[in-house]
């Protein structure tokens, strides 16, 4: 991801399981990432209003604001954000969950995930905004 020439790309991984946190922060960093990580979709938020993110990681499951609703802001909030998603879950069999994550339409890697299934999404995510600009 990361060039001589250009400054490093950030990603918001929104995630409450410290473990998988740090292991994305690692994952993600090894490819040319800047990483910051947020426990919830409210902390998050904060995070979005006062930095500049490229992409953003987003558990679905979380307390105090859930991805769906963090999703749902940032369409609202920063739409080009928005499109640059990757959704992370552990219930891809619950039927509110698989009715979300189909409707948003965005890439998502069921729980637990290896680093080289992280890495190939995101790399697919960011090859397909790549395209679109």
């Amino acid at each position: 991801m990361k060039t001589s020439s250009k400054p490093a790309q950030r990603i918001l991984v929104v995630e409450d399981e410290r473990v998988i946190a740090v292991i994305c922060r690692r994952v993600l960093a090894s490819e040319g990432f800047e990483v910051d990580i947020a426990a919830n979709g409210k902390t998050a938020q904060h995070m979005v209003k006062t930095n500049h993110y490229d992409y953003c990681m987003i558990d679905v499951k979380m307390p105090v604001m859930n991805g769906d609703d963090f999703y749902r802001w940032l369409q609202e909030e920063r739409p080009s954000l928005a499109n640059r998603v990757i959704f992370t879950t552990g219930d891809v069999i619950g039927k509110g969950t698989g009715t979300f994550l189909e409707q948003s339409g965005k890439p998502f890697l069921p729980k637990p995930f290896t680093p080289d299934e992280l890495k190939g999404l995101v790399r697919q995510v960011v090859m397909g905004c790549q395209c679109l600009a």
